[in-house]
């Protein structure tokens, strides 16, 4: 009995130049743009709103351009988890709000270029790793005794978003209407498979 492979013609799947699924221009690659342009804005909106206060999560008066810290508030507040009291000594330290918001427009700019996104994943999870922990779903309560109103006690949108940005890594999904094909060809790049 012959074993039926199915092939990229057949699948409707083209696969990249790595032999996996990639991000050329069929449905899938058009979707994983699509994702990737959505998340791409998630990152930018909020360096945006905590550089200016647009008056979303961040008021004008406490904008980064205004003097005001990007940490302070979320990290000042954190009530919950092993690494309560190491957020609070982070809470608008200068080091704290320039890596949060260099990371916020670094991995925003990578995702809506298309470029680096497998470091732009590492970094990405990292960050949603903290900010997961900063939470910490696992707690029923706050260190008040207070209900934490968790509503699950592992997966929360931090993970979700890590996962997409490793999902978009695997996917190479820079090759759709992206910069990704015209980056891997660079010199740097092409012998540094993790700069993908």
């Amino acid at each position: 009995m012959a074993l039926h492979h199915e092939t990229p013609e057949r699948t409707g799947v083209t696969t990249g130049e790595s032999g996996g699924t990639g991000g050329d221009s069929t449905a899938f690659g058009r979707a994983a743009a699509v994702l990737r342009f959505l998340t791409a804005f998630t990152f930018l909106w909020a360096f945006v709103d905590k550089a200016f206060g647009w008056g979303y999560a961040t008021p004008a008066e406490r904008a980064w351009v205004e003097g005001g810290s990007p940490t302070q508030g979320f990290l000042s507040g954190v009530a919950v988890g092993p690494l309560e009291s190491t957020f609070h000594a982070w809470a608008g330290q200068t080091w704290a709000d320039w890596a949060f918001m260099l990371g916020l427009l670094g991995i925003g700019l990578a995702l809506a270029a298309g470029v680096a996104l497998r470091p732009t994943a590492v970094a990405g999870t990292v960050m949603m790793a903290l900010m997961w922990a900063a939470e910490w779903p696992p707690a029923r309560h706050l260190s008040d005794g207070a209900p934490s109103m968790s509503t699950n006690p592992l997966i929360d949108y931090h993970v979700l978003y890590a996962a997409v940005l490793v999902l978009l890594a695997v996917a190479s999904a820079g090759r759709t209407w992206g910069l990704g094909r015209a980056w891997e060809r660079l010199p740097l790049v092409r012998g540094r498979r993790w700069l993908l």
